[in-house]
């Protein structure tokens, strides 16, 4: 997500109450908790054979983004260092990229017409990489690439999106650097990828522009842009061809120009953000009319709430693609006028395009959303909806103290995905959602279904199992092509590692030494409710669990060190780990992408790098 005025939105508190489908046995759930919550159809699970599940279960961990050295010229120079605490090392010059891609020792096209002191003067080095998305190519199951923010100043929130490609079902990364094409923008953000039906993949951006006054916040404004060649703010794509080898093979232009779905020139309001998107591969050229369309989503943010829309075009198999169509405004609960975002396109193998459209309705109070789906039977030309799918949702506050004991912002609040498999409620394709709930206090992953294109609604079941009080988030949802149902978060409840460990130095602790929203001693040695992990639940297509949670990070990190600033290097409780993270099942594997800061012999200096997992699908 981009900082800007969107951070103020206000949220909502809806009353109502559930549809409910005939899957689930209900459980009671204590009054002012959201439903669903204690409701842990697998039953709780001990800590100490939740940290055993790694082995037990063969996960593996491959550190992705820390075995490269990956540099770019900045549009705009961030002069801020935070450090040393939590390791921060402000704008690092190129130490000498191992990438191979163009690191800007001169500038790039897209700065040839940057204003006076800019872009920055030489390349920087790329330090750390938060928020992912993860993507398994439909013509190649051993073909996966990643994505996520490629920052070279994390205080400043300086970053362009970048990518990670593996060619042998993720053992190795041999191709990575950051996605090029859009250095003219401040930063490229949100970070989302689609294979389309013949192996090319496309990347959807976020590319806008700020630059910094003197006290580090960020300045957006119309007419003082720091490049004014280039769009204020675009939806745009980058698209790298089926059969790409080298770091800098990508289609960024279209028609002669850059790829821009939507920009903020054309007159059409004034803030994109939260761009999605998906592409439909269902059967061929011959038996589907929307075979290769592609779905790009995005709400803009117009002076008065949030709207969400649709573009789409057809992808064609040398990876261009037709125009763009006009903007569709999808269906919004409370109004089209209130605050609308998240939106998840998917499409099941029948051609629908579904959707959630979070809703933040700013007469209601501060509390909670309203979760709901829109469908679309023509290629996304007409909707249905709305369809309330989880109403008056307590969600984390949106920054400063979201969670207890560190300063990260909450990320995104729901997931969804699309089953492949009709169950006996058919005859329509099963929808999942899964959302985050603090109604507890702490956070707690909550999952339902529909069978009926969103009418009526599982009760909902509690993902995580932990026995310990303390916060889950971050629910990431995929589907196997079985129909088991995935489902991956961020966990709190092991213990950072005790003073004197091994692991305690790997995980830099020892960096760990300022943190206002902390009460305890530091270095957060042993602290509880701080350090973090991954996990991953399984389900059946009817959301009967698959055993219990699963750890799939072999070590606890530090979320403290080397967090990037959202608002301005000056706010030490406005730090950020992503919005979300990825999660991708291909064959009888699952695929999850996530921040770590822990040194595994190639993070010396606990910069945010992207890991990939990989366990077997039961």
């Amino acid at each position: 997500m981009k900082v800007s005025r969107i951070k103020h939105r206000l949220m909502a508190a809806a009353i109502a109450l559930f549809a409910l489908a005939p899957a689930q046995t209900l459980a009671a759930t204590p009054p002012g908790l959201d439903p669903g919550v204690g409701n842990v159809p697998q039953g709780l699970q001990a800590d100490a054979a939740y940290a055993g599940s790694y082995l037990s279960h063969q996960v593996t961990n491959v550190f992705v983004t820390s075995r490269q050295v990956s540099c770019y010229r900045p549009e705009v120079p961030s002069p801020f260092n935070n450090g040393p605490n939590d390791g921060y090392t402000g704008e690092t010059p190129c130490p000498g990229a191992t990438t191979g891609e163009n690191i800007g020792a001169t500038p790039y096209p897209t700065q040839v017409g940057s204003g006076p002191g800019y872009p920055a003067a030489t390349p920087m080095l790329v330090t750390d990489r938060s928020e992912s998305d993860i993507r398994v190519d439909p013509t190649d199951p051993s073909h996966v690439i990643g994505s996520s923010k490629w920052f070279t100043g994390a205080e400043g929130y300086n970053h362009l999106l970048g990518f990670y490609e593996s060619f042998d079902g993720g053992n190795t990364w041999p191709v990575m650097g950051h996605i090029p094409g859009y250095e003219g923008w401040t930063d490229n953000t949100d970070p989302v990828g689609a294979f389309d039906p013949y192996g090319n993949y496309y990347e959807a951006i976020l590319p806008y522009q700020f630059y910094y006054d003197k006290g580090g916040h960020k300045k957006y404004e119309v007419g003082n842009e720091p490049n004014p060649a280039v769009a204020n703010e675009a939806v745009s794509i980058a698209v790298r061809p089926h059969g790409a080898t080298a770091v800098g093979d990508w289609i960024t232009t279209h028609n002669g120009r850059p790829d821009h779905v939507f920009t903020t020139d054309a007159g059409f309001g004034q803030e994109p953000d939260k761009q999605w998107i998906a592409i439909d591969r269902n059967g061929t050229s011959r038996t589907n009319p929307n075979y290769g369309r592609i779905y790009v989503m995005y709400v803009n943010f117009n002076g008065n709430g949030s709207k969400p829309y649709v573009q789409t075009a057809i992808a064609r198999p040398d990876g261009t693609h037709t125009d763009w169509t006009q903007p569709v405004l999808l269906p919004t609960g409370n109004g089209a006028t209130n605050n609308n975002t998240y939106l998840y396109p998917h499409i099941d193998p029948d051609g629908v395009v579904y959707t959630p459209v979070v809703n933040y309705a700013s007469k209601q109070g501060s509390c909670c959303v309203d979760i709901y789906v829109d469908y679309s039977m023509d290629g996304g030309a007409t909707w249905k909806g709305p369809f309330l799918a989880a109403p008056g949702v307590h969600t984390p506050p949106l920054s400063g103290a979201g969670y207890a004991n560190t300063t990260f912002e909450d990320g995104i609040e729901e997931t969804f995905a699309v089953g492949n498999h009709v169950t006996r409620s058919g005859p329509n394709y099963p929808i999942y959602l899964a959302y985050e709930s603090k109604s507890s206090g702490f956070g707690n992953m909550l999952l339902t279904a529909s069978y009926d294109r969103g009418q009526t609604w599982t009760y909902p079941v509690q993902v995580n199992d932990n026995a310990s009080a303390v916060d889950e988030f971050q629910p990431n949802l995929t589907v196997g092509p079985t129909g088991t149902v995935s489902v991956s978060f961020y966990d709190r409840r092991l213990n950072c590692p005790d003073a004197g460990t091994t692991e305690a130095v790997a995980a830099g602790l020892a960096l760990d030494r300022a943190n206002p929203n902390y009460g305890g001693a530091l270095p957060p040695y042993g602290a509880s409710n701080y350090c973090i992990t991954s996990s991953v639940q399984f389900y059946t297509a009817r959301l009967a669990p698959k055993g219990h949670n699963i750890r799939i990070t072999e070590h606890v990190w530090d979320p403290q060190l080397n967090s990037p600033n959202r608002s301005c290097p000056c706010n030490p409780l406005d730090t950020f780990l992503g919005d979300y993270f990825g999660n991708e099942i291909a064959g009888s594997v699952n695929y999850t992408s996530f921040v770590s800061t822990y040194d595994d012999g190639t993070n010396r200096n606990h910069y945010q790098q992207q890991v990939v997992a990989k366990i077997s699908v039961p």
